[in-house]
């Protein structure tokens, strides 16, 4: 296999925190405020905890929720947000909803006005409901036409098995069913600020911001129910699950295995085993089924993180006569990481990589923002990253190969490929036990 050179690594910059502000509302909504004073702009970051919400529900009212109040229609709150330069969009998945966008920071009270009119008053209008069902149909029938959806759906039904990860996109008859009375009782049910947070960053002034929110959204109130998630089920290897795709080109490669949150004593020392995996561009995997044998052109290993827990998902799309060969590269990379240690080299490869990505994702308002949003879903804050740097920066080879050891094992992966059954299976057959989906 060929060894790509790397140039010699410069020296890591030390992580600098900003100073953060954090006031929790009388009403349980948490704000917190982070002065970044790059451009004149505030990044405003809203994250209500939506778990285990009904999908087609959940998925509209996301796509509905600024389309109107008693007072303002969705053009009129476009308008409004448009003279103070700014936006506001929604977005679901499985743990929350998430209000984002930016404006003028001239304009924070005028953009958070308009978002607590909306939280506390949205209507939900027929018309616009109907428009984005049949928008929202469609683009989820086009999502089912791709492989790599397909996949998405196919591994995660095979390891949350009875848990409400399984299915995370529903059905467009699903969502062509819903109606407006549907999305305002969901509203009522579930958005209410008790264990929401709020995040502003930009050129503020901290302490001015927190009351400039408490004003705005002071008001907001509800009662609703909290959901908690149970724990995601622990990972049953098992056969191969193979879903048939006749006449597909290409196969679509999913593994899943063990991973820990980022409060976890492991978390970067699995990060870092994860990149020299397969976690980034000069990892292992990627040099041996990209760069040496051209199997696939964007492998990829990350480390998913949700509320109910944390998994590890390998990904790529390989040319249908290479599917069993790509599998056997990755299992092998996998079993030699987990039984022999990386290389000083790769160790420091990977930290300035994992160093530098942390630096890179706090250096604009709107990175810090989108982080200080994520890590507050989880009850973490910026100090946070401070250790988990610290920990980057300590691991040693033996930490490494001792992650490696306990969370890459190959023989702990869930394996599924979505490919042309007729061409594959024999194949995958002739490496390991294979099932394929009845549903084919």
């Amino acid at each position: 296999m060929s060894v790509t050179t790397l140039p010699a690594l410069g020296p890591t910059r030390p992580l600098t925190l900003p100073d953060s502000v954090e006031r929790t509302l009388p009403n349980g909504l948490t704000v917190i405020a982070v002065r970044r004073p790059a451009v004149p702009l505030v990044e405003v970051r809203l994250r209500v905890p939506f778990e285990e919400a009904h999908l087609a529900r959940s998925a509209l009212l996301s796509h509905t929720l600024f389309s109107g109040t008693a007072d303002m229609s969705n053009v009129d709150i476009a308008a409004e947000l448009q003279k103070v330069g700014g936006g506001l969009s929604a977005g679901v998945d499985p743990d929350r909803l998430q209000i984002s966008g930016n404006g003028l920071v001239s304009g924070l009270d005028r953009i958070l006005d308009i978002l607590a009119s909306v939280l506390v008053g949205a209507t939900y209008p027929g018309d616009e409901v109907a428009t984005e069902r049949e928008r929202l149909a469609d683009r989820i029938q086009v999502a089912l036409s791709q492989p790599s959806h397909l996949a998405r759906v196919a591994l995660l039904k095979r390891i949350y098995a009875g848990h409400p990860y399984a299915v995370q996109t529903p059905e467009p008859e699903e969502v062509k069913a819903v109606e407006s009375p549907d999305l305002r009782a969901l509203h009522a049910e579930r958005l209410h600020p008790n264990g929401s947070v709020l995040v502003l960053v930009g050129d503020l002034e901290p302490e001015a911001a927190l009351d400039t929110a408490e004003r705005a959204l002071g008001g907001w109130d509800g009662g609703g129910v909290r959901v908690e998630l149970p724990p995601i089920p622990p990972l049953r290897p098992g056969p191969l699950l193979l879903v048939n795709r006749p006449g597909a080109v290409q196969s679509s490669m999913r593994l899943a295995l063990p991973a820990v949150g980022r409060t976890h004593p492991d978390h970067a020392v699995l990060q870092l085993a994860n990149l020299i995996f397969g976690g980034y561009f000069s990892s292992r995997w990627v040099e041996n089924i990209r760069e040496d044998k051209g199997y696939t052109y964007g492998p990829h290993a990350l480390i998913e993180h949700s509320v109910a827990g944390s998994t590890m998902v390998v990904a790529a799309e390989v040319a249908t006569e290479v599917t069993a060969p790509a599998l056997l590269e990755t299992w092998y990379e996998l079993g030699r990481l987990a039984s022999l240690p990386p290389t000083a080299e790769e160790l420091e490869q990977a930290r300035q990589y994992a160093l530098g990505t942390l630096q890179l994702g706090m250096s604009t308002q709107a990175g810090l923002a989108g982080l200080l949003s994520t890590y507050a879903g989880f009850g973490l804050r910026l100090d946070h990253l401070a250790e988990h740097a610290r920990k980057l920066t300590e691991a040693t080879v033996e930490d490494v190969a001792r992650a490696a050891a306990t969370y890459l094992a190959p023989a702990k992966a869930v394996t599924v490929v979505l490919g042309d059954a007729e061409r594959v299976a024999t194949s995958l057959g002739a490496l390991t036990q294979v099932e394929q989906d009845s549903s084919t």
